[in-house]
């Protein structure tokens, strides 16, 4: 399947590895180095999802994902972040901000590809609802909490 997967992160390099391993599985890549250029291209190229960074100048990775959710235009697309955030209270506000899943920096870039079909498939199945609940689930598992 192909799909077209937005990259929204200030950073070159993560881009880059992003775009490279995506684009190796046959996925086109846009890319947005910051979130208002994020939001911008979301609005108008609707992809299939988002991958998603947290810290970024300017409008930041939670504040981006409450903007595509808010807009009927972008509100359906899978959001995935990629973030060095990786503290288990930030993996909830991402779940919680909308995110489908949260993959920290660093990562394993040939897995991304995978990931993301993954989440695209769950999506379009009618699954979103009980993919974050059971992302919600491993992150009480990880809290040693039922």
């Amino acid at each position: 399947m192909a799909l077209t997967v937005l990259v929204v992160d200030d950073e070159d390099p993560i881009r880059l590895l992003c775009r490279v391993n995506l684009e190796a599985e046959g996925t086109t890549v846009l890319e947005a180095e910051n979130g208002q250029v994020g939001l911008e291209l979301a609005k108008r190229e609707r992809p299939d999802a988002i991958l998603l960074d947290v810290m970024m100048p300017g409008l930041d990775g939670w504040t981006v994902a409450e903007r595509l959710l808010q807009d009927e235009a972008t509100r359906r697309i899978p959001i995935i972040f990629l973030t060095a955030r990786a503290d288990v209270r930030d993996r909830a506000r991402g779940l919680g901000a909308g995110g489908l899943d949260y993959i920290t920096k660093p990562f394993n870039p040939v897995e991304l590809a995978g990931l993301v079909e993954e989440v695209v498939e769950a999506v379009k199945r009618g699954e979103r609802e009980e993919l974050r609940a059971e992302k919600l689930a491993e992150l009480r598992d990880a809290l040693g909490t039922t």
